[in-house]
């Protein structure tokens, strides 16, 4: 618990002459700080004031500055199951803080699928919340809060896992920290900072996304909107809204309840641009950004779902995307792992090649992501629902992206992914596709033919494909396709017969490539 001692006979002279000493509340009981890297700590004070923080056995000072703020910085210290506390004092004030371990840190953001809670699982919650028990996992939930200027806290504390509070935990970070756990023993803690239905832009710093015309031209729709902004006159219109909507009230009172229709929604009033959840930039300031510099191994991300409306939409999320992979590391000031969830199949499967999905390009436009150094990215297009764009699967979503930080943070020697496209040659009128992440060989998920694959031809008409299993590739041809001018596989929201798999049984990415 965060707690504040004043001796008694100070008060006085405290509560007039000094500035409460304090810190972001995500510097809570039960924290988990990061294992081998400094631990960065921050706050506020008395403008001048000496601050101290004692943890265990390190124990370093600083003064605050002339706004009173300060920061520091304690050793790097091995992964410790043991909870401890630390302390921070100025002048008469202490700031305690019980259980804090030391462990593993990675924060989580995205859209609903990343929010997506334990108990929101259906089928799976019951048999998840059994094993729920692990008191070294630790999570912290970011309330929604949209700001057009960076914030510099947020309403949230740490909470141990069990099956008491489990419930409310992202069911895709429980996942992974669970496989984290089970296979370093070491604490685990998820901060989880996501918002259902939000586009990528708005988890981005607007500074980062000028260069992208698409989204600069968003940045500066916001900027008009926020200058057009005029309080008096949101107030008049929802004054005027009210009026119509209490007359439409009291005539939806007075009508047949056979014949009333919808019940009218009651007006609000306008939301000032810098806080719409939608704005450029806007969740960065209020949900990201109180977090910069703390010490994390890296990111997890999951989102996509609402840049894929459009065909225009989902061209654009590759740039943007990108642009945010790299703003975050150079706005922390360092290269953390980076990962992330590939959309999952969605909608009715395809029924004919040659499809032109705003999904499948931003599926693509994933995996493309994967040439930043760091990165890694969960295939799961083979445990979406048809009628849900929240699958409820989330168990091996978190324990794929666990493989990657398995291998890449921590040196593990498994598999990380499923095939990833590396390159494809024609020779006539075949094509020679290779991938990587093959384990010990391809196959077929359920053991039947090879599906999904397309084929080209020079008049740009796509043709089913047929592919065979040859060695470590996969070879395509079609009968009428002499000369195949791109190849391309699963290019659907629902590719039902997409079914490549490597000798771990991870599904293959959709990808396309042209042919010279």
């Amino acid at each position: 618990m965060k707690t504040i001692f004043l001796l008694p006979l100070l008060w006085l002279f405290v509560s007039q002459a000094m500035a409460q000493l304090s810190m972001p509340n995500f510097f809570s009981d039960h924290m988990v700080l990061q294992a081998e890297k400094p631990i960065k700590l921050w706050g506020k004070a008395d403008p001048g004031a000496e601050v101290e923080v004692v943890f265990g056995d390190a124990r370093e000072s600083v003064r605050a500055a002339d706004d009173g703020r300060w920061a520091l910085e304690l050793a790097a210290s091995v992964a410790d199951s043991e909870g401890r506390t630390l302390s921070v004092r100025s002048g008469e004030e202490v700031l305690t803080f019980e259980d804090v371990l030391i462990g593993e840190v990675w924060f989580a953001s995205g859209q609903s699928n990343m929010e997506w809670r334990i108990k929101q699982l259906g089928p799976f919650k019951d048999e998840t919340l059994v094993g729920t028990n692990h008191p070294k996992i630790r999570h912290l939930t970011v309330p929604f809060t949209a700001r057009g200027e960076p914030q510099d806290n947020v309403g949230a504390t740490w909470k141990v896992c069990s099956p008491e509070t489990a419930d409310n935990f992202s069911a895709v970070g429980y996942f992974f920290a669970r496989k984290l756990h089970e296979e370093l023993n070491v604490p685990v803690g998820i901060i989880v900072s996501a918002w259902g239905g939000k586009r990528v832009e708005t988890f981005t710093r607007r500074e980062a996304l000028l260069d992208i015309p698409y989204a600069k031209r968003m940045v500066d729709e916001q900027d008009a909107a926020i200058k057009a902004y005029d309080p008096e006159v949101a107030q008049k219109n929802l004054e005027k809204a009210m009026v119509e909507y209490e007359a439409a009230l009291a005539q939806w009172r007075n009508t047949a309840e056979a014949d009333r229709g919808k019940k009218p929604r009651k007006p609000r009033i306008e939301t000032h641009p810098g806080r719409k959840p939608s704005g450029p930039g806007n969740l960065w300031n209020g949900m990201i950004y109180p977090f910069v510099g703390l010490s994390i191994r890296g990111v997890l991300w999951y989102q996509g779902e609402s840049n894929a409306r459009s065909v225009e939409d989902a061209e654009a999320y590759g740039p943007m995307f990108m642009a945010k992979i790299k703003d975050w590391r150079q706005q922390w000031g360092e290269d953390f792992h980076y990962l992330f969830v590939q959309l999952a199949n969605f909608k009715a499967p395809v029924e004919g090649p040659g499809t032109n999905s705003p999904w499948a390009i931003v599926q693509d436009q994933q995996r493309q992501a994967l040439r930043l150094p760091g990165t890694g990215m969960a295939v799961a297009n083979d445990i979406g629902e048809e009628k849900d764009i929240h699958p409820r699967n989330k168990h091996d979503v978190g324990e794929r992206l666990a493989r990657w930080a398995l291998a890449d943070a921590y040196g593990f020697e498994v598999v990380r992914s499923g095939p990833l496209f590396s390159g494809a040659q024609s020779h006539g009128a075949k094509v020679f596709v290779t991938f990587d992440h093959i384990g010990s060989g391809l196959k077929t998920r359920d053991g039947g033919p090879l599906g999904h694959f397309e084929l080209r031809d020079t008049a740009g008409q796509w043709h089913w494909a047929q592919a065979k299993i040859h060695e470590d590739a996969v070879v395509i041809s079609h009968p009428e396709v002499e000369q195949p001018s791109a190849v391309r596989y699963a290019w659907a929201e629902n590719p039902e017969s997409a079914n490549l798999v490597n000798s771990e049984g991870l599904p293959a990415s959709i990808f396309s490539a042209e042919l010279r």
